[in-house]
C-alpha cells in the first residue's frame, strides 16, 4: 500500500473515531478522498470534505488547530522514519463534476450532443 493511503486510511479512522476533542469537528463526518505525498515523505496534502460540503472553512480551521495531534496520531500509526507535515485542502472535485453535469444538461449542449454527426461533415464541404 502507498504512503499517501496508508496516512489517508489513517486520518480518515482518526476522524471516525473522534479522536480530536474540537467543538468544531464535532457533529461534522469528514472525508478524506485523497492524499498527496512529496516526493521525500515530509508533507502529506491531505484533501478533505465535510459531508453536504458544509462549513468547510470552519472544519479546515479545526484541522489546522489540531495537526499537531494528527500529526502525532499519525506517526503512531503509520510506520515512517519522519512524521510527515500535514497540510490540509478542501477536496473540490465533487464542486467541479457537478458543475460540468451542470453544463452539460444545458440546452446549448444538449443541442449539440443530439445533432447528427454525419450532419456536421456536409457542412463542413
Amino acid at each position: 500500500m502507498r504512503v499517501g493511503e496508508q496516512v489517508r486510511h489513517a486520518i480518515a479512522e482518526i476522524l471516525a473515531q473522534g479522536s480530536v476533542h474540537d467543538a468544531d469537528l464535532e457533529g461534522h463526518i469528514i472525508t478524506v478522498p485523497e492524499v498527496r505525498m512529496s516526493p521525500d515523505l515530509k508533507l502529506a496534502t491531505i484533501y478533505v470534505m465535510p459531508l453536504g460540503g458544509r462549513d468547510t472553512e470552519v472544519v479546515l480551521a479545526a484541522l489546522e488547530r489540531n495537526k499537531k495531534f494528527l500529526r502525532g496520531d499519525v506517526a503512531r500509526r503509520v510506520n515512517l522514519k519522519f512524521a510527515p507535515d500535514l497540510r490540509f485542502r478542501v477536496d473540490e472535485r465533487f464542486d467541479e463534476a457537478e458543475r460540468i453535469e451542470k453544463l452539460l444538461r444545458t440546452p446549448a449542449v444538449q443541442k449539440d450532443l443530439e445533432q447528427d454527426p454525419d450532419s456536421d461533415r456536409e457542412e463542413e464541404r
